[in-house]
């Protein structure tokens, strides 16, 4: 004879409410604890959402269809900065490289600022201050997002 174990259900909720606080508090989100920046990978979500706002505001602007090949993207807490090079759908047309800071807000990718590409422009992505420039305007930003090297002048994290 096989004796059966019942559980009583008050037992089973404590069980189940100590094994989510234990989660919890392992993975560090209850403490708080920052996401570390990431790339997200190709084919993702994440990744997806950042790039079909990025090829929103092309067709705004340019009335453009485009896809974009991926130089840089790092995402961190609600922030992602991207380095892409649009073409055409058919790789046919090859377009000038766009950057863009994007920000998430509930729960949608926007783009936070397009870096303005134009030469000898104090206020383009070609200027060594603009990073120091784009943490100042986004104090919130963090500095794991942007390129390797471009934030200075003592702004840090």
């Amino acid at each position: 004879m096989v004796k059966q174990f019942q559980m009583k259900p008050f037992a089973s909720v404590q069980r189940i409410t100590g094994m989510f606080v234990f989660l919890l508090l392992f993975t560090g989100i209850a403490e708080g604890k920052p996401q570390s920046a990431f790339k997200p990978p190709p084919g993702s979500t994440e990744r997806r959402q950042i790039l079909g706002a990025m090829r929103h505001e092309i067709s705004r602007l340019h009335r453009l269809d485009v896809v974009f090949v991926v130089s840089y993207l790092k995402v961190q807490e609600g922030w992602a900065w991207a380095e892409t090079r649009p073409q055409s759908p058919d790789g046919r047309n090859r377009y000038e490289g766009v950057s863009a800071l994007l920000r998430k807000s509930g729960g949608v990718w926007r783009i936070a600022e397009l870096a303005c590409s134009e030469l000898d422009n104090p206020e383009c992505l070609d200027s060594p201050d603009y990073f120091r420039k784009l943490k100042i305007r986004f104090p919130a930003l963090p500095s794991a997002v942007l390129p390797p090297g471009s934030v200075s002048g003592g702004l840090g994290k």
